[in-house]
């Protein structure tokens, strides 16, 4: 892993300390008002992870930020019939350029992560080469936290943090009251209804990037199942579980197509003649890799059919 970048000298950011008492939401308070508490929910988790991500010290802060940042926006686009569009877009397009920003070193964190921990068990010489390997993938992960930390210093982001802040200490934006409004437990049964269909479109032995897109769908389903679940309860606990499995599944089936992809082209970016070793080195870690993703591809619809079996519940 690169080394940490100094802390940030950019303008002073909102912290948790500026927001209003934390939004808490009953049954029996509107659809809107869900979202918004849930947007509260991921703003204080993106505040509270944005100084170590800076840092770069522990990984896990950068994670959480991401994910904080992917519920926003996956809450902004399934409770659209709720919220005035032309604002909800808006901010949703604006929390899409901070997630593309994040995006790079995260996944750069994840693979370095995966392979630096396979190269330290080969033999020594072995753990040379694979060190070879891989040295690119330091430079690309420095790169990406340089373009990172200049996003989180600009005025675009200081602006953001304002606006998500803006929004949940008033009720958010929302049409014109004679326009028909779905309910929250609508807004997720309209996911599972698009997850079912990928599903049976994919067919029996699905590509790699189907099953990638399975496990999208399948985000979607959990994070607008967050939004529900206050006022459903077990049912739909029961199906954020069930989803959670098919995620790890599918997740770990893409972490090792992607890690498979990228050693190879690290590979050919070594030039016409690398060294031996380092091919050899290379060559095990696919093998390990492409064994990795048949094994998850196997359980995949074992997965599938327990979010299918709890879907049916709500």
């Amino acid at each position: 892993m690169s080394a940490p970048a100094p802390p940030s000298n950019g303008p002073a950011l909102i912290t948790t300390d500026d927001l209003p008492t934390p939004l808490t939401a009953a049954p029996q308070d509107s659809p809107a008002h869900h979202v918004r508490a849930a947007l509260d929910l991921r703003l204080r988790a993106l505040l509270t992870h944005d100084p170590g991500t800076r840092e770069g010290v522990d990984i896990e802060h950068l994670h959480q930020m991401r994910v904080a940042v992917r519920r926003m926006r996956a809450a902004l686009k399934a409770a659209r019939p709720l919220l005035d569009a032309i604002w909800a877009d808006d901010l949703r397009a604006e929390l899409g350029w901070l997630g593309r920003a994040l995006g790079p070193v995260r996944d750069l964190d994840v693979l370095l992560l995966r392979l630096n921990s396979e190269i330290a068990d080969l033999p020594e010489r072995e753990r040379a080469a694979g060190t070879a390997l891989v040295a690119s993938l330091q430079d690309e992960h420095a790169a990406a936290r340089a373009e990172m930390l200049a996003v989180l210093e600009s005025s675009r982001y200081q602006h953001l943090l304002e606006r998500l802040a803006d929004a949940i200490r008033l009720p958010l934006p929302t049409p014109s009251a004679t326009r028909a409004q779905p309910e929250l437990i609508d807004l997720v049964r309209i996911e599972v209804k698009k997850l079912t269909r990928a599903v049976r479109r994919a067919g029996d032995d699905p590509p790699d990037q189907t099953l990638h897109d399975l496990r999208i769908h399948g985000k979607r389903v959990r994070y607008v199942g967050e939004l529900v679940e206050p006022m459903l309860g077990a049912p739909v606990k029961r199906l954020l579980k069930a989803t959670a499995g098919l995620q790890e599944v599918l997740g770990d089936h893409q972490d090792a197509c992607v890690a498979e992809q990228r050693i190879r082209v690290l590979l050919d970016g070594l030039g016409e003649y690398p060294d031996a070793h380092v091919v050899f080195v290379a060559g095990r870690l696919v093998e390990r890799e492409r064994a990795r993703a048949t094994e998850k591809r196997a359980e995949w619809w074992t997965a599938w059919e327990h979010v299918s079996a709890r879907a049916g519940e709500i």
